[in-house]
């Protein structure tokens, strides 16, 4: 019994450090980094890999920008060899970059239609005749509207979290209140309890207490708060995709994707049941859902569960691609509707 008191004295005494290792890092010697002029002013692209290659085209979510939502992915050991296949291209919403500056006042941010529509800058720039589209929330959002609008220049699309309907009152309030708060008083206590919840999904803490560190510095020290109030704004004034299943085998032009779709949320996620509405909405002949188990933030707490699941989805449009060699294990659960 003393012992167990002492164990208990000694426990509580200790300064628990967790790793430093996880970063995000604007240095990277093979990414480049690329000005695209618009309509709308111009787009930070970032290019990873060889451009000859096929193109994947990414689009990140709210509060991130390519670094923190895609760069430990792709740097993720299973994933480098997918770099030898293909070229990525990294989009980034207007003013959500590293070191932004703040918008005027009087700027008038895109709303998400001509967010999308800026994508076919982004192709003809480049001079990409199509590619496979990687989008996460607000992200894969405007990713689906462009594809909706261009299906010919989108081969495949992977959809993380994703929203296909307009924003509700609850989320239209909450996130009213947030672009507030940013543009007045910063990044707020409450404003950065949304957006942990809005990536992860509740229990955080008891999950990966590192993981939730990096991102809880990352949005407190590193996002412009005016210019991620303005893409708030922007992605709660949403339109619905206006997608429909279609019941009729000839009749799918203009009311679908067309392209193949692989629709993925994270067991804990928040949205996962709009990803389940989505679903409901693509045509099951060339969809798939997929529910990741234990997380939220999908690609930071399960790299190797969607780098095997990314590899089997190219590898099922033609591509000879080798990501990694584990198998998706039984808690991944794949369901199409």
């Amino acid at each position: 019994m003393p012992s167990d008191s002492m164990d208990d004295i000694e426990l509580k005494n200790i300064q628990m450090q967790f790793p430093s290792s996880k970063s995000f890092s604007r240095d990277d010697p093979s990414i480049e980094e690329v000005r695209v002029e618009t309509d709308r002013g111009s787009l930070l692209v970032a290019v990873q890999g060889n451009r000859n290659k096929p193109a994947i085209l990414t689009y990140h979510d709210l509060g991130l920008n390519y670094i923190s939502n895609f760069q430990a992915f792709f740097n993720f050991s299973e994933m480098r060899v997918l770099l030898e296949n293909f070229c990525v291209y990294h989009v980034n919403a207007p003013g959500q970059e590293e070191g932004a500056a703040a918008f005027p006042e009087d700027y008038e941010y895109p709303t998400m239609e001509e967010l999308a529509a800026q994508l076919m800058f982004v192709l003809t720039h480049f001079g990409l005749r199509s590619v496979i589209g990687i989008g996460v929330g607000a992200g894969g959002n405007i990713l689906a509207r462009f594809a909706l609008n261009n299906p010919d220049k989108m081969e495949a699309l992977v959809l993380i979290n994703v929203v296909s309907t307009q924003a509700g009152w609850i989320e239209w309030g909450y996130q009213k209140l947030n672009a507030r708060h940013l543009r007045s008083k910063g990044m707020t206590q409450g404003v950065l309890d949304y957006l942990m919840w809005h990536h992860f999904g509740r229990g955080t803490e008891e999950r990966n207490h590192d993981l939730v560190q990096v991102y809880r510095n990352y949005f407190e020290h590193r996002v412009q708060p005016g210019n991620l109030a303005l893409f708030i704004d922007s992605y709660i004034r949403r339109t619905d995709l206006n997608m429909t299943r279609s019941l009729e085998p000839n009749k799918k032009e203009c009311l679908t994707l067309s392209m193949p779709v692989m629709n993925i949320t994270g067991a804990l996620s928040p949205h996962m049941d709009d990803t389940v509405t989505l679903n409901s909405r693509l045509d099951p002949t060339n969809s798939s859902w997929m529910k990741i188990s234990d997380c939220g933030m999908v690609l930071e707490e399960q790299p190797n569960k969607i780098s095997e699941a990314l590899r089997l989805f190219l590898q099922g449009l033609g591509y000879a691609v080798r990501v990694g060699r584990k198998r998706i294990t039984t808690s991944t659960s794949v369901e199409g509707k």
